[in-house]
């Protein structure tokens, strides 16, 4: 599965996934073989951090 390159648009499908499907951004990442660092690193730039507590990004 590809996700957007869009920030805002990847923000919010990460944190659906997230929500529905993974307990954590590790989970995540392994599952989708999706970096996360470099996740993390792009939507840093765009303002947005990820919340162990919260399992999202905001």
């Amino acid at each position: 599965m590809e996700l957007p390159n869009d920030p805002m648009m990847l923000m919010s499908a990460v944190n659906m996934y997230l929500r529905d499907r993974y307990q954590s951004l590790d989970e995540l990442c392994d599952d989708l073989n999706v970096d996360r660092k470099e996740l993390e690193a792009k939507l840093l730039q765009a303002g947005f951090e990820y919340s162990e507590k919260y399992n999202k990004f905001w």
